[in-house]
């Protein structure tokens, strides 16, 4: 069986309805396509085989203050995500090729580097360049799959969600089996799960080097400079960022609201861990079934609309049990419907806006477009949060914050751009 084989049986047996002349979806992929796909699944194993573990090494392996832990995991978002825009722009500028194998090597450095890093300058140093390597890599990945899921679609094979939906799947599936794999290679040190998540990208980069072409039919390379003005110009995609930075909000509050609910149903955070393991089964199990109803049914906006209601309405269950006092596990249960309705949402979200970059970019913009997304997202979620933690800070009646953070993707229905 091949490791081909092996990713299609993990991510479902069918990726397109029965019977269907578009059946099969994996195996139409170009292997470009393929090719790409697997790298997210690569890419997010070695990260997650590392980077969940390094607050507990940062504090306790090393001794650093809590402010200092929270300074370096902000730089290391703000290296990645901030910069997002930047690595979209050398990928329009140099091709995939060249962004990709640099990232590669930047990403093998890094982890190299925190295995030995015990110096504060060190550390940061090392998760700079950890953050700056997703930066190049990720917008050129992401922006390939999009430009090559809408040929995929101009050639009969069935709607481009269905392929972005598979890189969402073999994201989630990667940061599901990174955490594990770091869990063993923790047993011997912090140090041998940096090394074994470096040689995670050896693999990638060599695999890159051997089958990357050098060139890619239909993509244009673009010299001229000026990009950021057309983004800051086009008001339906960012009108697309505002929508998909709502979601993008929602979701951090799987890591903000969300602890603190489960402490107070269960005086501690241990269920935690399954509530986050539940939203990545969810995804790696039901992405591509959800995504192919979708497609039969639904446009890209209607797909993000109707995304947005489900993750309102979990905020809302919330909202609605926080009154009574549920404690144990009833109190669990809110939480656990909060997780799914999210994940739901999630799935309509993220396939049905990447997929509709490609339509909202000028012609070869689309690795700026890809990376703007991410960033001005970023930064929504980064002011968001700040409000949301003085919601939660405020003293205020148990369901209010809920009932506004179910309001904030609500809010943003009316933004989505018409088609």
């Amino acid at each position: 069986m091949t490791a081909t084989d092996v990713f299609t049986r993990f991510l479902g047996r069918r990726t397109t309805t029965p019977k269907s002349p578009r059946e099969h979806t994996w195996r139409h992929l170009s292997p470009l396509l393929k090719l790409l796909i697997l790298t997210q699944l690569a890419f997010n194993i070695g990260f997650f085989a590392v980077l969940p573990f390094l607050a507990e090494h940062l504090g306790t392996g090393i001794g650093m203050a809590g402010w200092m832990v929270g300074f370096v995991l902000g730089l290391r978002t703000f290296s990645q995500q901030g910069l997002f825009v930047v690595g979209g722009m050398l990928v329009d500028r140099y091709g995939v090729r060249p962004v990709v194998l640099v990232g590669c090597v930047l990403r093998i450095a890094g982890f190299a580097w925190l295995g030995f890093a015990e110096a504060t300058w060190s550390v940061i140093g090392s998760v700079l360049l950890i953050g700056f390597a997703a930066a190049l890599f990720s917008p050129a990945v992401e922006s390939e799959v999009a430009r090559q899921a809408v040929v995929w679609e101009e050639e009969g094979h069935g709607s481009r969600t269905r392929v972005l939906a598979l890189l969402s799947a073999a994201g989630q599936a990667g940061a599901f089996v990174g955490p594990l794999l770091g869990a063993l290679l923790l047993a011997v040190d912090f140090r041998t799960a940096c090394l074994a998540g470096a040689g995670v990208f050896v693999l990638v980069l060599a695999g890159h080097a051997r089958l990357m072409p050098q060139h890619i039919p239909g993509r244009v390379r673009v010299t001229e400079k000026g990009g950021l003005r057309l983004v800051l110009r086009n008001r339906r995609f960012l009108a697309l960022c505002v929508a998909y930075g709502s979601y993008l909000l929602a979701y951090n509050q799987l890591y903000l609201a969300l602890p603190d609910e489960v402490e107070r149903a269960t005086g501690s955070q241990t269920s935690l861990s399954w509530l986050f393991a539940l939203s990545s089964l969810l995804v790696v199990c039901a992405q591509l079934r959800v995504t192919r109803w979708a497609g039969d049914r639904l446009d890209l906006r209607r797909s993000m609309a109707a995304g947005l209601l489900l993750i309102a309405a979990g905020f809302a269950v919330v909202a609605a049990a926080r009154p009574a006092g549920w404690t144990g596990l009833a109190g669990l249960l809110p939480a656990a419907g909060y997780v799914v309705l999210l994940t739901l949402g999630q799935m309509l979200v993220v396939p049905a806006a990447r997929a509709w970059v490609p339509d909202l970019a000028e012609e070869g913009r689309i690795g700026l477009y890809t990376g703007a997304l991410s960033s001005v997202s970023g930064v929504i979620v980064l002011v968001g949060s700040s409000a949301t933690g003085s919601l939660l800070d405020a003293g205020l009646p148990a369901a209010v914050p809920w009932l506004a953070l179910a309001a904030v993707p609500v809010m943003t229905l009316g933004l989505l751009p018409r088609r």
